[in-house]
């Protein structure tokens, strides 16, 4: 399935994808000033449970993705290079999986590496939580743990448009 293809799909807007531009890879939108950040639970792939409020103190992004989402895989490399390149700054960045068995992120990490700590999302809460339901989407959380914005579709971490999206977090 193409980016396209998949978007569409998603959206539910199958027989509309002619009208649906090319250019239209993300939309970001601001997290209500008084709806509070969910509390998360969630376990990584050693089994060992990642709390969100384990992260205070940290900017933060989760990455809602799936193994079956091309513009998924796409972001993906992106994502990498801006946890590494903001290290310093204390950002941390989580590939959270969305309803995949641990055998099937496996499998799709042996194929695609990932240097991002990776955690699942096996029932769709979290992504719930958050009122997800378009993949890619990225959850930023500042360093009072305050959720600031989702971007949802394929976003270009790398360069300014990266930049100027975690600012507000850093």
């Amino acid at each position: 399935m193409n980016r396209r293809h998949c978007l569409a799909a998603l959206l539910g807007a199958g027989a509309f994808l002619p009208a649906i531009p090319a250019f239209a890879q993300s939309v970001r939108k601001a997290w209500p000033s008084r709806k509070p950040t969910p509390p998360l639970e969630l376990p990584a792939l050693d089994g060992a449970p990642w709390r969100l409020a384990g992260e205070r103190g940290h900017p933060l992004l989760l990455n809602f993705w799936a193994s079956w989402c091309e513009p998924c895989q796409a972001e993906m490399p992106s994502l990498e290079r801006l946890a590494l390149a903001q290290r310093e700054a204390g950002l941390r960045v989580l590939a959270v999986n969305y309803r995949e068995g641990e055998a099937a992120v496996k499998r799709f990490l042996a194929k695609m590496p990932l240097q991002l700590p990776v955690v699942r999302d096996a029932d769709g809460a979290a992504a719930r939580a958050f009122d997800i339901h378009i993949f890619p989407s990225t959850v930023g959380i500042d360093r009072q743990g305050r959720v600031r914005f989702i971007i949802t579709g394929e976003f270009d971490w790398g360069g300014e448009a990266g930049m100027e999206a975690i600012r507000p977090l850093l």
